[in-house]
């Protein structure tokens, strides 16, 4: 039985390995792949034209653009697409730029508030 414990052990940390040597375009396809399965049609569409994506957070309805990129990449938006606020918030693990932007959506579609309590403001340029 420990031998099996053992051998169940070496191939999890072999699995482990090779996903963490996976070669970065890997991952960050992978990432991307995850990201688009999670999006709604109009969101999708919106990011494959744009690069962006719209979310309405859950508990003010206010309206967030979602740049590709991890880290200083949302902003909140009026009703015609003005810049209001850069918001900066990533998950405290190293992930590619897909995975951050899916747990970004998921954090202002289901807790805006917890999600804003720890973000940084910054000032955003003004295209959006």
């Amino acid at each position: 039985m420990f031998e099996q414990l053992s051998l169940a052990a070496r191939w999890v940390r072999d699995l482990r390995e090779k996903v963490r040597s996976a070669h970065p375009n890997v991952r960050e396809a992978r990432g991307l792949k995850l990201l688009k399965e999670w999006l709604s049609p109009e969101q999708l569409a919106q990011y494959n034209s744009s690069g962006f994506f719209d979310v309405i957070g859950c508990d003010s309805g206010n309206r967030y653009r979602v740049h590709h990129g991890a880290a200083m990449n949302v902003v909140q938006i009026d009703d015609v697409g003005g810049i209001l606020a850069g918001w900066c918030f990533i998950p405290k693990a190293c992930l590619v730029a897909g995975d951050v932007m899916l747990a970004q959506k998921i954090a202002l579609e289901t807790d805006e508030h917890g999600a804003l309590a720890v973000a940084r403001s910054f000032t955003p340029n003004q295209r959006s």
